[in-house]
């Protein structure tokens, strides 16, 4: 543990040196050549994933994905509401036996996946979509979580059920296994196919959203604290870092970060919820705004649509439901009921985006109006006398940044921290999303896995040095891409959870299974 903290110690004063050595013009030169070659070589994979529906302005994926998620809602019986109860009791542990196969808890589990769900997305992704799409926006992310539960649901089921178990008690478990292992089943063709797409795609979203996304608002982050500097260097520091980590100290370091993390967590929802307290008389209002901005044209950029997009979007970006990567982390659970992790699992986007996404964006929302006043304000009104979001030169972590701000001044430290550790936790989280897609690729082996391992440390260099346009458009393409092969393949899976979910909810309604307590 003593040579961890000396390494980031020294990592941390190599970075202050470079930081502060270099030059203003140095950043622009490389940051920009960086930028121009990333948005050049990536923009045919970004414009084919976000194409629109022929004749409209509306996003196929985004239909995509909100199709989905209602038919599970329907098809499960709004098993997102019903199963809520028994859902926490399973969290709790009132079920779980010690002896079932799995490596860690159901709460482990769900820990383990928010790891990698809360953070950025939940700070800098909703500060983007209350930019771009208005309060309205909210609305639709707050939708898009409480129908992503059922989404959430039947991945995670099936990645337990058709997980592999080894002898010496780990497992592997997702998409790429229940592709493959599901549709053998059933006797459909082209599992196999499926696993191997899922598996580019995943690659690539660990690629974006796992690594670059994070590297990017971690660097807006640290300028807000220390000044302008070249990206690239905060891309080299966390790049060591993170090597050192998945190369040889990913047990050490996952001791200090799931302390360190949920810590940072409770203080950035803590000071939401004070902030909320201290403008409780505003919070109505602010819900007004949020529903009236979702069905009428506060949104910036398209008005009605521009919201529902940018919720929708932003929403997927946070919680990954219908995504299935962390049905790689839910799939280690310790159960012989496949069915009790989608229960468990389905309480993740609620977290993540119904409560936590909507807290931020009330804060932004609120300090919005508090600052109206003022020339650097984060908001507007129109003629019409409403507040419109305008970004003002803060864009992602900035504009939270700006807005926790505007109530403690000494915030935007706080926060630079948290997104530090937030982005940190992420990409080891995606790290290991990855390197289970590569492996299922190439197989296992040492010169395999450590090939991965270094591209993916480049793309943290690359991520820090591109603007904030081309990686946030690359990371909803990749992880977008990765929904497309999941939901298809749940489609024709989805009656093994169906059969699941009645066999469990029959044997708990006579009472064979029971609380392991009693």
């Amino acid at each position: 543990m003593t040579r961890l903290f000396t390494r980031v110690a020294l990592a941390a004063m190599a970075f202050m040196a470079l930081a502060h050595g270099a030059q203003a013009q140095d950043a622009v030169g490389i940051d920009q050549k960086v930028n121009e070659i990333f948005a050049g070589a990536t923009g045919w994979f970004v414009n084919g994933i976000f194409s629109p529906i022929p004749g409209t302005s509306f996003p196929w994926i985004v239909g995509w994905l909100v199709a989905a998620a209602t038919i599970f809602t329907i098809y499960f019986g709004f098993i997102q509401f019903r199963a809520f109860p028994h859902s926490i009791a399973l969290v709790k542990g009132d079920y779980s036996d010690p002896n079932d196969a799995g490596e860690v808890s159901h709460f482990q589990a769900l820990a383990t996946a928010l790891s990698g769900t809360v953070g950025l997305g939940n700070i800098a992704g909703v500060a983007v979509a209350v930019g771009i799409g208005g309060p309205g926006a909210t609305f639709w992310m707050i939708l898009a979580g409480l129908l992503g539960m059922a989404s959430k649901f039947t991945e995670c089921t099936l990645a337990v059920k058709y997980r592999n178990e080894y002898p010496d008690g780990t497992v592997s478990g997702g998409p790429m296994y229940y592709m493959v292992k599901g549709f053998a089943e059933r006797s459909l063709p082209g599992g196999k196919f499926l696993a191997v797409m899922f598996s580019i795609f995943c690659i690539l979203g660990s690629l974006g959203g796992g690594n670059m996304f994070q590297s990017n608002q971690a660097h807006q982050a640290l300028t807000g604290v220390l000044g302008e500097y070249p990206g690239w260097i905060t891309g080299v520091i966390f790049a060591v870092i993170v090597f050192v980590v998945i190369v040889g100290g990913l047990k050490s370091i996952a001791s200090v970060t799931e302390k360190v993390v949920p810590l940072m967590a409770v203080i950035y929802v803590g000071t939401a919820l004070i902030i909320l307290i201290m403008n409780a008389n505003m919070i109505g209002w602010a819900f007004g705004q949020i529903f009236a901005g979702a069905f009428t044209g506060l949104g910036v950029a398209g008005g009605f649509v521009g919201a529902l997009i940018q919720g929708f979007k932003r929403a997927a970006f946070s919680n990954e439901a219908g995504v299935g990567s962390a049905a790689i982390a839910h799939s280690a659970v310790r159960t012989k009921e496949p069915i009790t992790e989608g229960f468990v699992s389905l309480l993740e986007p609620f977290i993540d985006t119904v409560v936590i996404c909507t807290m931020t964006a009330l804060v932004i929302i609120i300090t919005q109006q508090l600052m109206v006043d003022e020339a650097t304000g984060l908001y507007m009104l129109n003629e019409a006398g409403t507040a419109i979001a305008t970004v003002d030169g803060n864009t992602g972590v900035s504009l939270t940044a700006a807005a926790f701000g505007a109530t403690f001044s000494w915030f935007p430290t706080v926060l630079a921290i948290a997104v530090i550790l937030f982005a940190f936790s992420t990409m080891i989280s995606w790290s290991y999303y990855g390197l289970k897609a590569w492996t299922f690729l190439f197989g296992e082996g040492k010169a395999k896995e450590l090939t991965f391992k270094i591209i993916f440390c480049l793309f943290v260099v690359i991520g820090a040095a591109a603007s904030l346009g081309p990686v946030i458009d690359f990371s909803d393409a990749a992880i977008f891409a990765m929904a497309v092969v999941n939901i298809f393949g749940l489609y024709f899976l989805m009656p093994v959870v169906k059969r699941e979910l009645a066999s469990y909810q029959s044997r708990l309604k006579s009472g064979e299974i029971r609380k392991f307590t009693e």
